[in-house]
């Protein structure tokens, strides 16, 4: 009991880190996007997985140079594509809103990034776990979806004066797309795990294994994240940003939000290992609901709800719906 309980602890933690990091982009100004984009990326993709990995994994690099080049390769590609998604989520917005690309791309990257991992295990469809996970699924689905729609009525009543979106159907195309390529980071983790193995072959404890998968993964996220904001430095010719006055708090809050976001993804990472193959099928989803519930929380907490009691209602009934699916699926990890 106490082995399922610490693994599934450690991702309900994560979804603290994951739902909390996106505070510190209520602090960018007066940096440039790009500028501060860059640094966060640096922070989080680049500096934090590594140190974490050295302290961790004997011979991080040795390890990484050992193992299998296929592995490496299709884990950073994962995490380039996870990159453009990223991207993609901000081109949606202008079309649709905050609220309906967020719902939409959350929803998609949870069930595409819980499934593929599981229908390319062995049997998966005989597994006895195979109703559960894909009950709970669902029910995430049918979560994402209610808290979508009240942060959409939400927003109707805040912003009346908005014009609405300038091209639905492309909005709607654009987010979809966003929430399979977003999916992509948790299928980079699972098809990277080969690093992971020669990790704990040298030395590492299981769990701690995965911080190499990170490493591997993530430079590839890097090299997409970082990439896009020099572009956009270049273009915007915003590099003087780096140097603005009275750009402290905003430095500061890029590197704390860094450090969450991949506590967030080092924590998940040892939770779905000590879970077994079932760890990225069944944790993902669960990260990406309970950090639903916990953004809510924080964005409830800043006011954000103000004035806006039946949305809120609507979006309670969303958090209830999601925390059922995250104890369906923590069920089906127990489930032989």
């Amino acid at each position: 009991m106490e082995f399922v309980f610490i693994p599934f602890a450690l991702v309900l933690l994560a979804s603290v880190f994951q739902g909390s990091f996106g505070l510190g982009m209520k602090f960018m100004a007066p940096l440039k996007w790009e500028a501060w984009w860059l640094v966060h990326a640096t922070v989080a993709m680049l500096i934090v997985p590594i140190v974490w990995a050295l302290m961790v994994v004997p011979d991080l690099f040795g390890v990484i140079a050992s193992a299998p080049s296929e592995a490496i390769w299709i884990g950073m590609l994962f995490g380039f594509l996870w990159g453009i998604g990223g991207i993609m989520f901000g081109k949606s917005i202008p079309y649709i809103g905050i609220s309906l690309t967020y719902g939409i791309v959350m929803g998609v990257c949870s069930a595409v990034g819980s499934l593929i991992p599981f229908f390319q295990l062995e049997g998966a469809v005989n597994l006895p776990a195979f109703p559960y996970v894909i009950a709970g699924v669902v029910i995430i689905l049918i979560g994402v979806a209610i808290t979508a729609i009240a942060g959409i009525k939400r927003d109707k009543l805040i912003q009346k004066e908005n014009g609405g979106a300038v091209n639905l159907k492309l909005g709607l195309i654009i987010a979809v797309i966003s929430g399979v390529l977003s999916a992509f980071l948790n299928v980079g983790f699972v098809n990277a795990q080969p690093v992971g193995q020669v990790a704990e072959a040298s030395g590492a404890i299981a769990r701690n294994s995965s911080l190499a998968v990170w490493v591997v993964v993530l430079l590839g996220a890097y090299i997409m994240n970082a990439g896009y904001a020099i572009v956009l430095l270049f273009k915007n010719k915003t590099w003087s940003s780096f140097s603005v006055p009275n750009s402290g708090k905003a430095y500061a809050w890029s590197i704390v939000a860094g450090l969450l976001w991949f506590g967030a993804l080092g924590v998940y990472g040892q939770g779905a290992t000590l879970m077994g193959d079932m760890g990225p099928v069944i944790g993902w989803p669960i990260l990406l609901g309970v950090s639903l519930i916990v953004s809510n929380v924080w964005a409830y907490l800043n006011k954000e709800w103000t004035g806006a009691k039946k949305p809120f209602a609507y979006l309670l009934v969303g958090l209830l719906v999601l925390i059922l699916a995250t104890v369906v699926l923590g069920y089906s990890n127990g489930v032989v």
